[in-house]
């Protein structure tokens, strides 16, 4: 007995229904490569906080239309080979959607490539300029400073602010490093400043003595390290203090990571530095930005009461999830094409690290008046005090 048009047409609406109930439950996957050993693990590991609290928030709302996260966490130990074989695996056997990190600017210059080859969207939060190209990478949006925010934001206050004009330039054999202190050395003589003394390091040598030495007799009255390596960053500050020579310190946010104060020979040798931080995380005349401190209100707890981690790291990994989110949610899907289309239009979306905005022509979504100069010893709560103007 032929079955009537009727019970077809029911059946057929049904398997469609079922279809798309079956699309909507299927998670969102998320690749993120984060550097979570290695000597470049400190902002690592606390922008992982953050990322992972805002899936968890997300997943515990319900997800983003109905589709829960999926956070598939790999760690590059910061080395880019083996970044890129990781982030071959998410696109490639994995099928994630989007991609965060790598952390690190330098497994970043590998890995963007790739991932623009495989059309998937990338939220980029590595601060090397050369990341950034709305042509050669059209799927890849930054959520970071640019490393040239930092370091004019650095520039300015040696400047402008102590009124220095004798620089040591100090950078570390990274790509990072190396890429820093050459654009560091070109913004400050664009400000009419030459360099009295330029030196890369292997961020593991422990002697720093010849090069502080050479710092000093070059006249140095600042010195200006642009590395991310904390332990590099401590060995500058305790050489500094055994040589008894009171040069302010300005440069990289790892100036003032909180690693550092377990590795000073001297609590004293933190005193006279400064660094390139954020708006979202400065206290002035003691309070916090209203959504820094809501967010800070809520992780506090989860992490028993107490941060003891750089908080601008957590609030920029937690905003790369939220920025997701935001894309999905108003694209409707997780297609590549409209997430782009929904990034470039998005003006002044409200995170906690900052308030971005990206275009068709610049997918650069951190301001410039979000960099400020902060006192590095002023840890309190992963936030720290405004520098005297």
């Amino acid at each position: 007995m032929r079955t009537p048009v009727w019970v077809r047409a029911l059946g057929l609406c049904a398997l469609v229904l079922g279809a798309g109930a079956a699309r909507a439950q299927e998670s969102i996957k998320i690749g993120w490569l984060s550097s979570l050993t290695g000597p470049l693990s400190s902002a690592a590991i606390a922008e992982n906080q953050g990322v992972q609290f805002a899936v968890d928030e997300i997943n515990r709302a319900g997800g983003i239309n109905g589709r829960k996260l999926e956070l598939l966490t790999r760690d590059t130990a910061g080395e880019p080979t083996k970044a890129v074989n990781l982030a071959q695996q998410l696109l490639f056997s994995d099928k994630v959607q989007f991609i965060i990190g790598p952390v690190n600017s330098g497994e970043s210059l590998a890995t963007v490539p790739i991932v623009a080859r495989a059309g998937i969207p990338n939220i980029v939060i590595g601060s090397i300029d050369e990341l950034i190209d709305a042509r050669k990478y059209p799927l890849a949006f930054r959520a970071i400073n640019t490393n040239t925010q930092w370091i004019s934001g650095g520039n300015a206050y040696a400047l402008d602010v102590l009124k220095r004009r004798k620089v040591a330039v100090i950078g570390d054999t990274s790509g990072y490093g190396t890429s820093s202190a050459k654009t560091a050395a070109a913004l400050l003589e664009q400000a009419g400043v030459k360099p009295v003394y330029s030196v890369l390091i292997d961020p593991n040598k422990t002697d720093l003595t010849d090069e502080m030495t050479k710092a000093r007799a070059a006249g140095a009255d600042v010195v200006m390290p642009w590395t991310a390596a904390t332990g590099l960053m401590a060995r500058i500050l305790n050489t500094r203090g055994d040589m008894g020579w009171d040069v302010p310190v300005v440069g990289h946010p790892a100036v003032m990571a909180l690693p550092i104060k377990g590795l000073l020979n001297k609590p004293d040798y933190w005193q006279n530095a400064f660094a390139a931080g954020y708006q979202s995380t400065t206290y002035v005349d003691g309070k916090l930005p209203p959504r820094t401190q809501a967010l800070i209100d809520t992780v506090k707890p989860a992490l028993g009461g107490k941060i003891d981690f750089t908080f601008w790291w957590v609030a920029l990994g937690y905003d790369t999830v939220k920025i997701i989110e935001h894309a999905v949610k108003k694209a409707g899907s997780t297609e590549p094409q409209k997430i782009k289309a929904v990034l470039e239009g998005t003006k002044d979306f409200p995170g906690v690290y900052a308030t971005y905005t990206w275009s068709p022509e610049n997918h650069n979504g951190f301001p410039d008046r979000n960099i400020v100069a902060n006192i590095a010893n002023t840890f309190r709560d992963g936030c720290y005090d405004a520098a005297p103007r």
